[in-house]
């Protein structure tokens, strides 16, 4: 996506939210940021960036700008980490999504993922193409031909007019609560935080939570890890090959 294209949506959406006391013009900020990105500052871009995303967390392309300017400077793992956080937020934004798989080629884990079963796949990827609140448009919006359908069967004396009515109705009701289910998926996917991002170069994953557990396997900046428990500044990691170890809470950031 074009830098120029992202500052007319992150200007837009800022125009609409809420503006914290301490950035007195965030639009002429996102300029600023979009300009030094532009002009090869990515330093900077990044810590206008930075500001913009903690008084804006709901802006999926701040993050995306934010992860462009990490890129640029290969930090690879803060890329991923604003990159999934962009893709939390909006998973049909197909730039961050472009990027992320760029950004972990450069890191050195190359870990297999346990594949669902080829229905959940499709089903995944179709949830994944709108965020939640498209998926609750649609809902609604299915929820009306049904209504209109339903009052095309009860008020239209025409059999044909009211055979449609009912039977488009009860597609609409159906496409409704599947609408309706993508959206609390993608709800609930945006309200959890049990997965992140592994920020420290190297770390050892260890069988219990203490420094004297028996060393399991090592991993490195970049990777993707889910969270299962946390214990006394330690965190049990899920790996997406099914793999299991403890490490430093200090050395994850979540997503």
């Amino acid at each position: 996506m074009k830098m120029k294209k992202i500052l007319l949506l992150i200007v837009s959406f800022l125009m609409l939210s809420d503006v914290r006391a301490d950035i007195v013009n965030p639009a002429e900020l996102v300029a600023e940021a979009a300009f030094a990105y532009d002009q090869g500052k990515y330093d900077e871009a990044a810590q206008k960036y930075e500001m913009l995303v903690d008084a804006f967390n709901g802006a999926p392309d701040l993050y995306y700008g934010l992860g462009n300017a990490y890129f640029k400077q290969q930090e690879f793992a803060r890329a991923i980490l604003n990159y999934e956080r962009c893709l939390r937020r909006d998973p049909s934004h197909q730039d961050a999504r472009a990027n992320l798989e760029l950004a972990q080629l450069n890191c050195v884990d190359k870990i297999e993922t346990i594949q669902p079963v080829i229905f959940v796949t499709w089903s995944n990827a179709l949830r994944d193409f709108f965020s939640a609140d498209a998926w609750a448009r649609f809902s609604i919006f299915a929820f009306v031909l049904f209504l209109a359908g339903f009052g095309c069967y009860f008020f239209v004396r025409r059999v044909a007019i009211r055979k449609t009515g009912f039977y488009g109705g009860i597609v609409m009701i159906v496409i409704c609560a599947i609408c309706m289910f993508y959206a609390n998926a993608q709800a609930e996917i945006l309200t959890s935080h049990d997965h992140a991002i592994v920020m420290a170069p190297t770390v050892t994953l260890r069988s219990t939570p203490a420094d004297s557990g028996t060393q399991l396997l090592v991993i490195h900046a970049g990777l993707k890890v889910r969270v299962r428990q946390e214990l006394s500044g330690w965190s049990e990691v899920e790996l997406s090959d099914g793999n299991v170890g403890w490490m430093p809470t200090e050395q994850l950031e979540a997503i």
